[in-house]
């Protein structure tokens, strides 16, 4: 394949990605509400923890585990924050 052909695959790949983004926020908001009826804390640093561990027991490679946390914190920092009600 040519350098275009793998762009291509990549967009294809960000297509999907976004659509999944976009349930795990929609699931992430549902959580909030659930969490402020309940006073909850948004920030579960045990729960983030298992998920790291979770997204590195199923990875096949070529992400290491530390780059795999890397993406992961980012996302969840972003997913605690559509956790938190809307000021």
């Amino acid at each position: 394949m040519e350098i275009a052909d793998w762009r291509n695959k990549i967009d294809e790949i960000d297509e999907q990605i976004t659509v999944l983004l976009n349930k795990r926020a929609e699931c992430a908001v549902e959580i909030g509400k659930l969490k402020l009826a309940n006073a909850a804390a948004v920030y579960e640093p045990q729960r983030e923890q298992r998920v790291f561990e979770h997204v590195s027991a199923v990875s096949t490679g070529p992400l290491t585990t530390a780059e795999l946390t890397d993406i992961y914190q980012r996302v969840m920092d972003v997913m605690r924050n559509k956790q938190r009600p809307a000021k």
